[in-house]
C-alpha cells in the first residue's frame, strides 16, 4: 500500500516486481493478503496519520497477517510504528530488502519473527537496486532521489536526503524493456531538475538518448531554474516530448518566497513562463501554490492572487500550509489560523477553475493518450495535458487518438475523434 508521491509508487512497483519473481502473489489492490507492506509519506502531517491508518485498513482484512513499514514516515519515526504492532519497520533506503525478509518469513526463520527496526543512514549514492517491472499504458521512471534545496517548509531533505541521481545505463536498460504497451515514459524524482551526469546537469542529455525509443515523453514537477533558452530550444527538437511544464511556484510574493528559502524571484519565475512559451505557445503550465504560509499577509497573498492571473497557468495545485516539526519554517515563524488558510485556499481555488477553462479554449486540437473508460467516454491526456473524454464506437484503450478539442466538461474536455 502506497501513500504520498510517485517516487513511492514506482519503489512500491518495483517490491511488487522483486516479489513476483520470487513466486509470490503480489498486489497493490487492498485486499486479503498475508502479509502488507506500507510504504509511508510524511510530506505532511496529514499524510503521516493517514501512514499509520493504513495499518488498521489492513488489518480488517486479516487481523494476524505480518506489516512491513517503510518510507518517509517511518524514516522520521520508526516507533511511531512499532505502537502499532508492527513486525519489520526500515525507512527510506534500502527497500528491495523487505522482499529478502518476507521470503525468510515465509520460510518460518524463527530469527525472523521478532520485531525489526531497520531504519539506515541515509545513502549518499543513488540504491540502483529498484527495478520496475512496468505494463501500464503509461510508466514512471525514477531518475534521481533526495533534494538540496531546504525550503524552510519542508522535511523531504532531511528523510530523503541529499540529491543523487540514477546512472543514465541504467534508465537506458529499463526503458528498452518496458511493455510494448507502455505508450507514455513520465520521468519522476524528488528533484527531477537536479539530474546529473558525472556531476553535471544532464537532463536534456537523457531525454534525447530516451527520445530514440518511440515513447512519449514526460517530466514529473521542475524547478524555474532549469528553464533555459538551450534546454527550451533543445526540447523542441526531440520527436516524443509532451509541451506539459510542471514549474513548483509556492508564491508569487518575493518576501513569501524569501521565508521559504526558494531560489528565485517571482520576477525569474516569469522569465522562465516566458521561454517556455517562446518555443511551446500552447505549453500545459501547471503549477503548486502553497497557500498560508506563516506570516502571510493580506498584501502578499493579493501579490499571489494578481501574480497567477498575469502568468495564467493552465491549472494549479493548492495546498494549505501545513506545520512539519523539525523544518525551519517551524522554529521561526507562527502559524496561520486555519480560517484564514481556508480563505484563501477557497480564494485561489475559483481562480483555478477559470484558468483551467480559459486555457482548454485556447487548444483546438490535441493528440490524446487513452487510458481508461469512465462511464460512456473513453479518456485520456494530451501532450499538453488536457484531461479529455471521447465517445467512440470503437476501443480507444491504449491507444494515441487525434482530437478535436471541444468544450470544457467535468475535470477536463470534450473532445471528438478526427
Amino acid at each position: 500500500m502506497t501513500l504520498g508521491c510517485k517516487v513511492n509508487k514506482y519503489e512500491s512497483d518495483a517490491l511488487i516486481y522483486n516479489l513476483s519473481l520470487k513466486g509470490y502473489d503480489a498486489t497493490d489492490k487492498l485486499e486479503l493478503a498475508d502479509v502488507y507492506v506500507i510504504n509511508t509519506c510524511a510530506v505532511t502531517q496529514e499524510a503521516e496519520k493517514k501512514s499509520r491508518q493504513m495499518i488498521a485498513r489492513c488489518r480488517k482484512f486479516n487481523k494476524d497477517a505480518k506489516f512491513f513499514v517503510c518510507g518517509c514516515a517511518s524514516q522520521k519515526n520508526s516507533e511511531q510504528f512499532f505502537e502499532k504492532g508492527v513486525d519489520y519497520v526500515s525507512g527510506v533506503a534500502g527497500k528491495i530488502k523487505i522482499s529478502e525478509y518476507i521470503d525468510k518469513l515465509a520460510k518460518h526463520d524463527k530469527r525472523y519473527l521478532r520485531k525489526h527496526d531497520r531504519t539506515q543512514k541515509l545513502p549518499k549514492a543513488y540504491e540502483d537496486d529498484l527495478f520496475a517491472k512496468q505494463s501500464r499504458t503509461r510508466a514512471y521512471i525514477k531518475i534521481q532521489d533526495g533534494c538540496n534545496n531546504f525550503c524552510s517548509y519542508c522535511i523531504i531533505p532531511y528523510l530523503r536526503g541529499r540529491s543523487r541521481s540514477r546512472g543514465i545505463f541504467s534508465i537506458i536498460n529499463e526503458v528498452s524493456k518496458l511493455d510494448v504497451g507502455v505508450r507514455e515514459i513520465v520521468l519522476t524524482g524528488i528533484n527531477v531538475t537536479d539530474y546529473k551526469i558525472d556531476g553535471k546537469p544532464s537532463l536534456l542529455t537523457l531525454l534525447e538518448e530516451l527520445d530514440t525509443f518511440g515513447k512519449r515523453l514526460r517530466l514529473s514537477s521542475m524547478e524555474e531554474t532549469l528553464i533555459t533558452e538551450q534546454f527550451a530550444e533543445g526540447l523542441t527538437k526531440l520527436n516524443n516530448f509532451c509541451p506539459h511544464f510542471h514549474l513548483s511556484l509556492q508564491s508569487g510574493s518575493n518576501s513569501v518566497l524569501k521565508r521559504m528559502n526558494r531560489h528565485y524571484s517571482a520576477e525569474e519565475f516569469k522569465k522562465s513562463v516566458e521561454t517556455i512559451r517562446k518555443y511551446f505557445p500552447l505549453a500545459g503550465i501547471t503549477t503548486d501554490v502553497i497557500v498560508g504560509f506563516p506570516g502571510e499577509s493580506e498584501e502578499e497573498f493579493n501579490e499571489t492572487l494578481n501574480f497567477i492571473k498575469d502568468i495564467g497557468f493552465s491549472q494549479l495545485h493548492i495546498f494549505q500550509y501545513s506545520n512539519r516539526e523539525g523544518t525551519v519554517a517551524s522554529k521561526l515563524y507562527k502559524d496561520l489560523p486555519h480560517n484564514i488558510k481556508q480563505q484563501r485556499f477557497e480564494a485561489l481555488n475559483e481562480l483555478n477553475q477559470s484558468l483551467k477553462q480559459a486555457f482548454i479554449k485556447k487548444n483546438k486540437k490535441g493528440k490524446v493518450l487513452v487510458e481508461e473508460k469512465v462511464d460512456d467516454f473513453y479518456v485520456g491526456y494530451s501532450e499538453n495535458y488536457i484531461r479529455c473524454y471521447i465517445k467512440s464506437d470503437r476501443d480507444l484503450i491504449d491507444s494515441i487518438v487525434e482530437v478535436k478539442i471541444d468544450k470544457p466538461f467535468e475535470d477536463g474536455a470534450l473532445a471528438k475523434l478526427i
